[in-house]
């Protein structure tokens, strides 16, 4: 497994461009080493970054994300601080659930009017076929 990452491996690892990698960096929300004027992400900081575009297609806030890795980081974590974490992990849940259940329904009403258009193209279609053949008998 590979260690050790540069900018652009891992814009191309997450089809992200270099600058919005830089914007995290600057955020707080990654920290490479340096290497001269390079960058080395570690894998770390690919997980991270995986969280954070994950964290972005599920609604979180940059900031939501910031306070989820600086707790996470937390050598010792008070008991208030676990509890407004578990807090935030349970509403994200609940929030996830609820868009879980509408994405189904709104499936199962994409797959009734996608039925419902199969069905009227094919009684379209077999009412063309009957005027082709009512027109070639005449």
């Amino acid at each position: 497994m590979k260690t050790h990452y540069t900018i652009s491996e891992l814009s191309r690892d997450f089809a992200i461009t270099t600058r919005a990698i830089r914007f995290y960096e600057d955020e707080g929300l990654l920290s490479p080493t340096r290497r001269g004027r390079a960058r080395i992400y570690t894998h770390k900081d690919k997980v991270r970054l995986r969280l954070i575009i994950r964290g972005k297609r599920l609604g979180f806030s940059l900031q939501e994300t910031k306070a989820f890795f600086d707790m996470y980081d937390a050598v010792e974590m008070s008991p208030e601080k676990l509890h407004q974490f578990l807090q935030k992990i349970h509403q994200r849940r609940a929030l996830l659930l609820q868009q879980q259940q509408d994405i189904t329904a709104v499936l199962g009403e994409l797959d009734a009017a996608e039925a419902k258009c199969l069905e009227i193209l094919e009684e379209q279609a077999e009412q063309g076929r009957r005027l082709s053949q009512q027109n070639k008998q005449k």
